[in-house]
């Protein structure tokens, strides 16, 4: 690992330093280090708490492209499920907003991220869903029994 370290900064003024090769994991980040002789970069879309979440799963994975063992690869991925039990839904959502603001290296946070939201609403029906978004229909009470009638296989509830 290379012991240049970069500092960066979030949107809410916490600062992180880290190595730059796991800097570098962060597409936005590595065009930037060439810009910024004193290694500070700051970024302007993503809280401290978010940033340091990115930072930890980069930090796991700076190695991606060196592991081949299949029991590093379950250990990794083994990780990564750890890694996403712990976040609520609003951190899982804004942790996807970082990973693509970012582009971290491989895509691999952000294809994690959404699929866990994929299976986060799963097994919810519409109304679940709605709730766990706060979204409200864009319909009016008339118009949305008429799509449930019409369309009645995607309202039933998908929990046995």
């Amino acid at each position: 690992m290379s012991s240049n370290k970069i500092v960066l900064t979030s949107s809410d003024g916490e600062s992180l330093e880290v190595e730059e090769v796991v800097a570098r994991k962060l597409q936005i980040v590595g065009q930037m280090i060439e810009n910024c002789p004193d290694k500070a970069i700051t970024l302007q879309n993503v809280t401290g708490k978010i940033l340091a979440l990115v930072i930890e799963y980069c930090k796991r994975h700076v190695d991606d492209d060196h592991v081949a063992a299949r029991e590093e690869k379950k250990n990794l991925k083994d990780w990564d499920e750890e890694f996403m039990k712990k976040l609520d839904l609003d951190t899982m959502l804004k942790l996807i907003q970082a990973a693509s603001y970012l582009s971290v290296n491989g895509g691999s946070l952000l294809e994690l991220t959404s699929q866990s939201i994929a299976d986060f609403i799963n097994e919810k029906n519409v109304e679940e869903i709605r709730e766990s978004f706060g979204l409200e229909s864009g319909y009016t009470a008339e118009e949305e029994e008429a799509l449930r009638n019409e369309n009645a296989w995607a309202f039933e509830d998908p929990k046995p």
